[in-house]
């Protein structure tokens, strides 16, 4: 995810990430804070609390979509497809100030009048925005590039997302072209500022960067990543609107967007990178130690500490090693775990030979798990999902793979993107689990499935809790062994080998961020417990260096559904079944793991009392 994540990458920072606030801008209320105090003025003579509170939502909710309407176009919600979010400071102040603005609307409801649906409701939207203010104080938009985000690969990525079918949506594709150049000097400004504030990404991780910036500046626009949608048009257009459309885009991209580009490029290269930071942790920034606390604490919805997560970590890592250990043996193999690990590492018999055959894999295991998902769901999604590759433009720097959400509004399927960069790192052996995690029944069964929540307000079927989220996509890489997968030794090495990799990341996140372990001893511990490729454990040390918190989520999420799951089977014996302990995890759409968990035992409770009751 993501997200990636990533991965949606997609969903925590479009809900979360981008509300950062800070100093007030401006004396005057804007609209939106105008509109959010006739809600509260409304308290004295409103006969529905039910009707206010959903006002209220539903001019947070459209307002979010007018401010983030890349977020918009993930989603599906119209009208802000030809626009870019405003990343200036003054924008960015505004938006800072906005913030209290729902809160204090918030404060005029008295939730003991709500309906049990609406008080659920009520909190998740108070969780959000108090989270939201909670993270005001670190600038996060000060760090708007690295080798995983930004205006390098960001509006590539969205105009794949943009609706392709009418004349207007082209137009809206124009729009978006036009305002790239602004988006890029914008991403300067913040960088510049970031400089002065002593606010930038570790260096180390940068080195990719420029290479991804040049990839956008080619010498003909039609072969641009940023112009795909002009290779194809629909049918119905005629000849003389494709060739004024792309004569258009073509333009733009040659007088303005190449030379924005260009401009990115020398000062990234130039002036950004020699200044930016050459410490690793989060703690070294200013108010460092608090900002790692918080992001913890945001992605994983608890209260646990670095230490206890570090802690928690080296204990998985060491039981999944022990399992690991007894896998090698049952094989047969002649040697010991670093010897297993090279061959598993380097056996040709492990390894595609070209792309193609890498994707027709996935696509593969995509339609055996497919049938599968009625012994595990009672409710399954409408939206459809694909395999397509990660963009060549930035896939060197980019991890395994990651689930770009889908929309039934647009009429676009969700899809599981696979990294197809050098072949030879990609073993087979892992492909299973990695499709169980990004596709079904892992993000896009549980994305899906939210998006299409029926009688819940919008905010709720597009939040994206971290720990829920990942925490259910590593949960269901463990359900292939229901699902009639992993039926070699192999596979079944490879589903534990991508569980040890989300218990390093306990441990290394936690070692970087707050421990002062170095990218070498991250790198190293990575390779003494895990089968994976040095490739990707390089990319994925230096994706928690530039992600701090984000990576700890994964596996607190997956270990509390675990418990819960155990639990529930443990309270209710017989009368357990799997397909209704899913259905309730994933019935109300990603929440905090302890509303999750509350949810769950009500849940048992019902159940308990209708065997009673027989």
């Amino acid at each position: 995810m993501p997200a990636k994540t990533l991965r949606n990458r997609l969903i925590t920072t479009a809900f979360l990430g981008l509300l950062t606030c800070g100093p007030a801008f401006g004396a005057e209320p804007s609209a939106y804070e105008r509109a959010m105090s006739s809600i509260s003025a409304a308290a004295a003579t409103s006969k529905s609390e039910h009707d206010r509170l959903w006002k209220l939502f539903d001019e947070y909710w459209a307002n979010k979509m007018h401010e983030y309407p890349e977020w918009a176009t993930s989603v599906g919600f119209p009208g802000q497809n030809g626009r870019w979010t405003d990343m200036s400071l003054a924008a960015i102040e505004r938006r800072k100030k906005e913030l209290n603005a729902p809160i204090e609307a918030l404060k005029s409801f008295d939730r003991a009048k709500l309906s049990k649906e609406d008080q659920l409701n009520f909190d998740l939207f108070n969780y959000g925005l108090n989270m939201s203010l909670k993270e005001s104080r670190f600038p996060n938009e000060l760090m708007p590039i690295n080798q995983l985000q930004g205006v390098q690969e960001a509006p590539a990525n969205t105009l794949v997302q943009n609706p392709q079918n009418t004349l207007k949506d082209y137009e809206d594709i124009i729009s978006r072209l036009r305002g790239i150049s602004t988006s890029v000097d914008q991403s300067i400004e913040l960088m510049k500022a970031g400089i002065s504030k002593g606010i930038t990404p570790p260096r180390i991780t940068l080195r990719d960067v420029p290479q991804q910036i040049q990839n956008q500046i080619v010498e003909d626009p039609m072969k641009s990543p940023l112009l795909e949608a002009f290779k194809k048009f629909p049918s119905d257009f005629s000849e003389a609107e494709k060739s004024r459309l792309k004569d258009e885009a073509a333009s733009i991209y040659k007088n303005s967007i190449k030379p924005a580009y260009e401009r990115l490029n020398k000062y990234f290269s130039e002036d950004y990178l020699p200044k930016t930071r050459t410490s690793l942790a989060c703690s070294e920034l200013p108010d460092g130690k608090e900002w790692y606390a918080f992001n913890v604490h945001q992605t994983t919805t608890t209260d646990l500490t670095p230490e206890k997560i570090h802690e928690r970590g080296q204990a998985e890592v060491k039981r999944i090693r022990a399992e690991m250990e007894k896998l090698i043996a049952e094989t047969g193999f002649k040697g010991d775990f670093s010897d297993f690990s090279k061959f598993m590492r380097t056996d040709p018999k492990f390894f595609y030979s070209n792309a193609q055959d890498l994707l027709a894999g996935y696509r593969d295991i995509a339609k055996r798990v497919d049938p599968q998902l009625m012994k595990q769901f009672g409710r399954l999604p409408r939206l459809q999902y694909g395999v397509e590759p990660i963009p060549a433009f930035n896939e060197k720097s980019q991890p395994t793979a990651y689930y770009r959400p889908g929309s039934l509004q647009f009429g676009r399927a969700g899809m599981f993107l696979a990294n197809t960069y050098n072949v030879g790192t990609r073993p087979k052996w892992e492909m299973e689990a990695l499709t169980l995690h990004e596709a079904v029944p892992g993000h896009h069964l549980q994305i899906a499935i939210s998006q299409e929540l029926e009688k819940v307000p919008d905010f709720r079927k597009h939040e994206g809790y971290t720990a829920f989220v990942e925490g259910w996509g590593l949960y269901a890489e463990s359900l292939g062994h229901d699902m009639d997968m992993y039926k070699d030794p192999y596979s079944r090495y490879g589903q534990l080998t991508y569980e040890m990799w989300r218990a390093i990341r306990l441990v290394l996140d936690t070692g970087i961020h707050s421990m002062g372990w170095t990218r070498q001893q991250a790198i190293d511990f990575f390779k003494e417990n895990s089968s994976k490729t040095e490739n990707d454990i390089t990319v994925e040390v230096d994706r928690y260096i530039v992600w701090p918190g984000q990576a700890t989520a994964y596996k607190i999420g997956q270990m509390f559904i675990k418990d819960l799951r155990a639990e529930a089977k443990k309270e209710l014996g017989e009368s357990f079944n799997v397909r209704d302990f899913h259905d309730v995890v994933l019935r109300n759409g990603a929440v905090p793991l302890d509303v999750l968990k509350t949810q769950v035992s009500q849940w048992v409770d019902s159940k308990r009392k209708q065997a009673n009751a027989k």
